[in-house]
Order: structure tokens, then sequence, then C-alpha cells
């Protein structure tokens, strides 16, 4: 890779980096503060912050496509800047929220703005050679654990102080991240590398044609929806779960977070990359989904704290599945194309984050009266579904049927 093109992927990765920080300083204090504007019923703000998640994820389902389609014809710095500063602008509105009514709009231009995320994942694509792959995603994800890291426990902390304040330092650094990204960042993908818009294409229905149009495609995505599930119980539940059942403070569930956003980082930043050259990307993705599933049931059955941590390291090793699902997916798609994939797996987390947050958070509603025991018995649903998709993933190893590359000339 030249220096210059290893610039640009240091700056989509500490763009990364900054997004999730913005995104990981609110997690801790957005379900308390929902709690506050309901009265300060639990299971009503579990009801509320459902919906809210869920709207938020009808945004990434409705505008990733888009936005995916926009960078394969007008390039991909366009669309990150544009969606770095709309974040900025609305993390002001959400700091200024008079009622819950204010906070919704905001979780919807949120989800419009982060749909970018799928771009900054192609951009890696454009300047990655396809077997080097499964190492920079890994980065990505490594990028995603240190904002996740440094998030939560800054929120915590200013949290404890005035729960609007973490909006505002959130605002902060998206805003300077789009500065900073206009004066640096350069464009990835060539003129004659880009490809016409198309609504065929850039709507949920037609992104999602794409991955039926190859059966390692299709059987990834399946295994990825369950994946993408399984995972909405953390953003949607954890806060409330862990401050119910363990009666934790905003402090203490940010550093929970943060420990689990150190231990990602150090999977997906160093270990990613040797265990797929030792064992290959399909091993490392059915292994992660495994370990992601006993994480998950640990999560839900723990009694103590103590037992509670232990899950952690589970969840950590879940890392390895998705950088090993991101190589094996875009080896089968040309460079003009990396943008709708991207667009098409986040419609397809879209749709699950429209089901998950609903689902885990009715789940919680419905346990809570009958004890704090069965308090968790949704992260053991996301545990099976992690082992369920773990056997849908086997079905890669099958092989594959189908020309995608016919999908993509019916969609121009």
């Amino acid at each position: 890779m030249s220096t210059p093109r290893r610039a640009a992927v240091v700056f989509v990765l500490v763009t990364v980096t900054l997004d999730i920080l913005a995104m990981g300083i609110i997690i801790p204090v957005l379900p308390k503060l929902v709690e506050q504007f309901v009265g300060g019923d639990p299971a009503r703000a579990a009801i509320y912050f459902g919906a809210m998640s869920a709207s938020w994820a009808l945004m990434q389902l409705i505008f990733s496509p888009i936005l995916g389609g926009l960078s394969d014809r007008f390039g991909r710095r366009p669309v990150i800047l544009i969606s770095n500063l709309g974040l900025g602008l609305d993390y002001i509105l959400m700091a200024l929220a008079p009622d819950i009514a204010w906070l919704f709009v905001g979780r919807i231009v949120s989800g419009i703005c982060a749909a970018s995320f799928s771009t900054a994942t192609a951009y890696i694509a454009d300047v990655t050679p396809p077997e080097k792959r499964a190492a920079a995603f890994g980065l990505i994800g490594a990028a995603f654990g240190i904002g996740f890291v440094a998030g939560p426990a800054v929120g915590g902390l200013l949290g404890g102080y005035d729960p609007r304040l973490p909006f505002w330092i959130a605002a902060g650094f998206s805003l300077a991240n789009a500065a900073y990204g206009y004066f640096v960042l350069p464009e990835s993908l060539a003129v004659e590398n880009r490809s016409a818009f198309g609504w065929r294409g850039a709507n949920p229905i037609g992104a999602l044609r794409l991955l039926a149009g190859d059966r390692v495609l299709t059987g990834l995505a399946c295994a990825n929806f369950l994946n993408y599930i399984a995972h909405a119980v953390l953003p949607a539940l954890t806060v409330l779960y862990t401050t119910t059942r363990y009666g934790w403070g905003l402090r203490e569930v940010g550093l929970v977070l943060a420990a689990v956003g150190v231990m990602a980082a150090i999977v997906q930043g160093l270990l990613i990359k040797p265990i797929v050259a030792r064992f290959g990307p399909r091993v490392a993705l059915v292994a992660g989904y495994l370990f992601g599933a006993v994480g998950m049931t640990i999560y839900g059955l723990a009694p103590t704290p103590l037992i509670f941590y232990c899950g952690i390291i589970f969840g950590a090793l879940w890392g390895m599945a998705g950088p090993a699902s991101q190589q094996l997916m875009t080896a089968r798609v040309g460079v003009d194309q990396q943008g709708r994939l991207q667009g098409a797996g986040s419609s397809l987390m879209a749709v699950a984050n429209l089901i998950g947050p609903l689902l885990f958070t009715q789940i919680f509603a419905v346990t809570l009266p009958w004890g704090l025991q069965y308090s968790g018995l949704a992260y053991v649903l996301a545990g099976l579904l992690l082992a369920t998709a773990a056997l849908a993933g086997l079905l890669v190893l099958r092989g594959s049927s189908g020309d995608v590359r016919a999908v993509i000339e019916a969609d121009r």
C-alpha cells in the first residue's frame, strides 16, 4: 500500500474512532435521559427506548443503500464529510431537547447520518487488496473498540454531573472530525471506477438483491442477520439491565462498556490477522459466533457482577466474526460495487435493529416483574441466535453458485 493511501486509511480509522467515540459518549446517558422523561419507570423507559432505537434503525434501512450508491457514483469523501457534519449538528439538537419527542427527532437524524459507516468500510475496501481485507476490517473493528473504550467511560463520568453534557462533547468531536477531514481526506474511488446511481439498487429491496445473487453472499447474509439481531441487545438493554439487576450507576456502566471496548480492540486490532492467517476466515467466522453465544448466555444468567465480567472475554472473541465475514464478502464483488455491498449489509443491520431493540426491550419489560433472576432472558435469546448464526455460517463451506455480476447489471 502506498504512503498516501496508508495515510488515507489512517484518517478513515481516526474518523471511525472519533465517530464511535461521539456515539459511545451518549450510550450511558441516553437511556437514563429517556427514563427521566417518562417519570423514572425502567420498564416504561425500556419500551420507549426500544421504539427510539427502532426509529434509528429504520433510517439506517432506508438511507444506507442510498448513501452506498451515492458513494459509488460521486466518491466516498463527500458522503463521509457531510455525514460527520450532520451528526455534529444532531448531537446539539439532542443536547437541547426539551422532551422525548425531540429525542426521537434527534435519533432519526442520527440514523440518517450514521448510515455513512458503510461508506467508510467501502473506502477501506477500495485501498486494500482482497487477501488483506480481514486485517484491515479488523482495524476498523479495533477503531470501534477504541471509541467504545473512551466513549462510555467519559459519557458515564460526565453524565454523573449533567446528563446533557455528553451530547455537547459528542457534537464537538463530530464537528471537529468533519473540519479535519475536509482538509485531509483524499478520495479513494477513481472516476473510472465509479458506477451510475440507480434507484433500483439504492433502496433496501434492490440492495438486498445483490446479496441474493451469490450463494456465499446469501449464506453470510443470513448469518450476519442473526448476528445483528443478537448484537442489538447490548445497546438496547445493557444500561437498564445492569442498573436494575446489579444496582450499578452510570460510572460503573461506562467503565464496564469501556472494558468491553478494550477487549474487542485487542481481538480485532491484534489477533484477527494471525487468526485468519492460521485458520482462514471461515473458521474465524464460525468460532466468533460461538464465542459470542457463550458470552451472551453468561451475561443473561450471571447472578453477580463478577460472573458478568467473565462474559466480556467471550464477547470480545465474538469480534472475530465481523472482519472474517467482510473479507469473504468483499472478495466477491468488483471495486465499483463495494459501496453497494456495504449499503446492502447496512440494510440487513437496519432490519435487524428494527426487530432487535423492540424484541429485547419487550422481553425485559415482561420478565422484570417475574424477578431479577429472569431479567436477563433477553441475553440468553441473543446467545441462541448467535449459535444459529454459527450453524448458518457453515453453509459458506459448501462453496458458491450464481453470478452476482448479473444482478448488478440488471439494476443498472
